[in-house]
């Protein structure tokens, strides 16, 4: 089958080279030429603009757009106008729900199909394949099956859930699912991402409760302004990070492919130096939440998760110094310095 891509970042251009794996055409366009050249040389149509991108196309067309949520619309403003009726329009980057919903039906409008697609995998999808999620019409998401067959992992060795009826025509097995209308597939993506933090930020912690899990041998300042331990002989231990992150790799509740790449950095640097422990949040966390809320559902895990990212970029710093300024004020509490 045919495909166009747009945008070749690294989940893009991987993405482009598992489906030529599987025997596709792609026909490419990414403002950086080297990048288009790049997958030129490994056997893809190449196009030096989107007006000669969408000449290349066969219709009708599918066009997919793997592009940072904040430019998609303008891209869509760009490309919309140089489709033909029945040509589809298949975004798979992290765009919110709600811009799906209202894209669907500006595109029907116009006569084009519009399909979202949740994709998961990041850098590792060319060898594993990419877990999608994909909201649209039924009956074009049926038609783009080859492709989503082809990006998707397939059964693998994973067996399926004990329990599991026969679900006849589900293709959950092989790694896509058809959610919904426009915007399910986000959603879902959406959701998923919010896991994703809380699951992040619970390994995070438990490993910082380890690290510190010697601070009984540590000589602490004796004053006012310094809670003490009450038993620091509780806080002896001097754990190796590396072996712990290893051993739970086996056959531990908590195995998962997160603990494999945290595992993978501590035994790159056990100290992570390269990290200076600015996390960025790229809005699905909060969208999560938005809609937890709208839902009347509580999500504190999840809500945490997100806090704490925006702590990691000193968004809490004011707060904490209201915070001082509070104490100095009904206690004389002199603030300590930080280390």
């Amino acid at each position: 089958m045919q495909l166009g891509m747009v945008g070749l970042g690294r989940m893009g251009s991987f993405m482009v080279q598992r489906l030529m794996r599987d025997g596709h055409e792609c026909v490419v366009y990414d403002a950086k030429t080297e990048s288009v050249n790049d997958l030129v040389g490994k056997g893809a149509v190449g196009s030096a603009s989107l007006e000669e991108f969408v000449s290349k196309l066969s219709r009708p067309r599918a066009v997919w757009l793997m592009l940072p949520a904040a430019i998609t619309d303008k891209v869509i403003a760009q490309i919309t106008p140089l489709l033909d009726s029945d040509d589809i329009i298949i975004d798979g980057g992290n765009s919110y729900y709600h811009d799906d919903i209202r894209r669907g039906g500006e595109l029907t409008a116009k006569g084009l199909h519009y399909v979202d697609v949740g994709t998961s995998g990041g850098v590792f999808g060319l060898e594993r394949g990419y877990c999608l999620m994909i909201g649209g019409e039924k009956p074009v998401v049926d038609s783009l099956s080859p492709i989503f067959k082809s990006l998707a992992p397939g059964v693998g060795n994973v067996a399926p859930s004990a329990h599991r009826p026969d679900q006849a025509g589900s293709t959950a097995e092989q790694g896509y699912l058809h959610c919904g209308p426009h915007g399910a597939g986000h959603f879902v993506k959406m959701v998923h991402n919010g896991i994703e933090y809380g699951l992040m930020a619970a390994y995070a912690e438990g490993f910082n409760i380890l690290k510190r899990a010697n601070i009984g041998a540590a000589t602490h300042e004796v004053d006012a302004e310094t809670a003490p331990i009450a038993n620091p002989e509780h806080y002896q231990y001097d754990f190796n990070l590396q072996d712990v992150a290893e051993v739970w790799r086996r056959g531990s509740v908590i195995t998962s492919w997160l603990l494999d790449l945290t595992s993978d950095a501590l035994h790159a640097d056990p100290v992570l130096g390269a990290y200076a422990g600015r996390v960025s949040d790229s809005g699905e966390g909060r969208w999560t939440i938005m809609a937890a809320i709208d839902e009347s559902v509580p999500t504190p895990v999840l809500s945490a998760a997100l806090y704490s990212r925006f702590s990691s970029r000193d968004n809490d710093e004011f707060a904490n110094k209201v915070l001082s300024a509070m104490r100095a004020g009904f206690g004389g509490h002199v603030e300590k310095p930080k280390a």
